[in-house]
């Protein structure tokens, strides 16, 4: 007997990164390919069009695990049942436009969508915020939902990050990425996050990162002048570069990433050690809590867990704590608007 469909919501469906996650998640890459999945549209009236026609297309490669599509612009409607919502649409920085401004423009956005969650979305959802500033909207989108969804079922999109951060590293060392395990993100979705290859290791062996990178480099001085130099600032402003190469921002790439955070989050990481994402912070390694910062995460399939224990020496201390300073100050903005309560 078939299982019931699980409801899959997508904020800013008419978009190029919702176009570039629905086809994967109908064809079962993101839940597994026994799952069927209903998916659900939300858009703003202007791209209503867009989102209809995606769904047509949809309706056109007749996916067998996909058991409906609905398009939207009501949020109620919207998250009726969800069981997984992808909250991708944003309000874009524009040019002149203030940190505060943008802030203030997403809570806007966040703070309607984090209500009707709390209000119609399954009991057990699980919600990802892809569209940025990612940290900062899944904060007033959990304090909007409160009390009837716990903060900690949500999280915000840093796997694009550490996919970013394996791939420069497996170029350099000449390895596949699936080789290089033990990376990790902290802090913000932002140029001040902290891509950190200290607990890295080559083919889960005793074989470190940065060893394999002072082999290759050589030397340590010049591996942790890398890291520092080309490394660090490369991950962190991937997004600029591509905007500057391409001529818009990346779309394939965040799809791969949010898809890979939810199925991990859903199915459990399949690593050895573990992967990236921002959640909600208890007080672990310092970061104040109720921030929702990244850190090195597990899942065992009911959703992140912090990995606890790793040693952070003082140039890592440093860097995270420049992080958490941007997601405090953020927090500051946002609740001195009224948003956080």
């Amino acid at each position: 007997m078939a299982s019931a469909p699980t409801t899959v919501t997508i904020t800013g469906g008419g978009g190029q990164i919702g176009y570039a996650l629905m086809f994967r998640i109908a064809a079962g890459d993101m839940l597994g390919p026994d799952r069927p999945v209903r998916l659900r549209l939300l858009e703003i009236p202007q791209g209503m069009k867009a989102a209809e026609g995606a769904a047509l297309e949809l309706q056109d490669c007749a996916f067998p695990l996909l058991h409906d599509v609905d398009v939207t612009d009501d949020p109620l409607t919207a998250f009726n049942g969800a069981r997984v919502a992808m909250l991708v649409g944003a309000r874009p920085r524009t040019a002149g436009m203030e940190r505060a401004d943008l802030l203030a423009a997403n809570a806007g956005i966040f703070g309607p969508q984090g209500r009707a969650i709390g209000a119609v979305a399954d009991d057990d959802v699980r919600v990802v915020v892809v569209g940025n500033p990612a940290n900062t909207n899944a904060l007033i989108a959990a304090a909007s939902a409160a009390p009837h969804v716990p903060a900690e079922r949500f999280t915000a999109l840093t796997r694009l990050d550490h996919n970013r951060a394996v791939g420069q590293l497996a170029e350099v060392l000449g390895l596949g990425a699936d080789r290089i395990e033990g990376v990790a993100i902290w802090g913000n979705h932002s140029a001040s996050q902290f891509p950190d290859v200290a607990h890295a290791v080559v083919d889960s062996s005793d074989t470190m990162v940065i060893d394999a990178l002072a082999e290759r480099l050589g030397g340590r001085e010049a591996a942790i002048r890398w890291l520092d130099d080309t490394f660090i600032p490369r991950v962190a402003k991937r997004g600029a570069e591509i905007i500057e190469v391409r001529g818009s921002s990346s779309v394939a790439s965040a799809a791969n990433a949010a898809i890979d955070h939810v199925r991990d989050e859903q199915l459990g990481t399949p690593h050895r050690t573990w992967t990236s994402a921002a959640v909600v912070s208890h007080g672990e390694y310092g970061v104040p809590a109720g921030l929702v910062s990244s850190f090195p995460v597990r899942s065992h399939g009911e959703g992140y867990e912090i990995v606890e224990g790793l040693d952070i020496d003082d140039r890592a201390r440093a860097r995270i704590d420049a992080s958490v300073a941007e997601l405090v100050a953020e927090r500051d903005a946002v609740r001195a608007l009224g948003v956080l309560g």
